[in-house]
């Protein structure tokens, strides 16, 4: 089935690039050039995948982000300016699934598009993980993450998760008490290599323990393992 992306950039010129360059892949393609319709069109016309530029006039792309993510789990790239740190962090704290900084090669958002995409269904090379039983939640303690929905749960309080905080997390609960490396957390949760320089799953860690401390008693769960990685704590001692 053919994917569509929504593309929402106030550059004519880079709309028109993508839109024919995507098509030539077999997408279909949506453009806005700004977002103020931006989650009305996702509503109604269910794009598979967002690009949304940071700096959008009249509502920048931060507040896009935000508003996309109140209503709906459709995964986001950023395009941000060249060295604009603050945007790409601030970007994944609000919960975009992967960045791309300006100028990019149409390639390189193909690939990042596909790779965000393959996120999202099951591996091809697991035949047999189909037959098996897949809980719908995964408990410990009074914290549920429902595995359908995407949500956690802290006590009585209930978040939506971004893919990539779901996926962190999932890998997170489903090994209780063991230490997993910054590579092993970007190879099992997100399906590409660690880069010496990339902070994503630092920020991705914040956000969750933000929401984590909601609840007095899981404020500390994930702890941080200097020099190695991060361990999800499963049992009290």
């Amino acid at each position: 089935m053919k994917k569509t992306v929504l593309i929402i950039d106030d550059d004519e010129r880079l709309r028109d690039l993508l839109d024919e360059y995507l098509r030539g892949y077999g997408y279909g393609v949506l453009t806005l050039p700004d977002g103020l319709a931006a989650v009305e069109t996702i509503v109604s016309r269910r794009p598979d995948i967002v690009v949304l530029d940071v700096m959008l006039p009249v509502r920048d792309g931060l507040d896009v982000l935000r508003a996309i993510r109140a209503a709906l789990p459709t995964p986001v790239i950023m395009l941000t300016a060249k060295g604009e740190d603050a945007d790409r962090i601030v970007g994944l704290e609000l919960g975009a699934d992967d960045y791309l900084s300006k100028p990019f090669n149409p390639r390189e958002l193909l690939a990042r598009i596909r790779a965000v995409l393959r996120r999202g269904v099951p591996s091809a090379q697991s035949p047999d993980a189909s037959s098996v039983p897949q809980p719908q939640r995964i408990s410990i303690a009074d914290l549920t993450l429902d595995t359908g929905r995407h949500t956690l749960c802290v006590g009585q309080h209930e978040f939506s998760l971004s893919t990539n905080e779901y996926k962190i997390l999932h890998t997170l609960m489903l090994n209780p008490d063991k230490v997993l490396t910054r590579d092993e957390l970007m190879n099992l949760s997100l399906g590409k290599d660690y880069e010496a320089f990339d902070r994503s799953i630092d920020v991705y860690m914040s956000k969750l323990r933000s929401l984590l401390k909601w609840h007095p008693d899981h404020g500390d769960r994930i702890k941080t393992v200097w020099g190695t990685g991060y361990m999800f704590v499963g049992v009290r001692r």
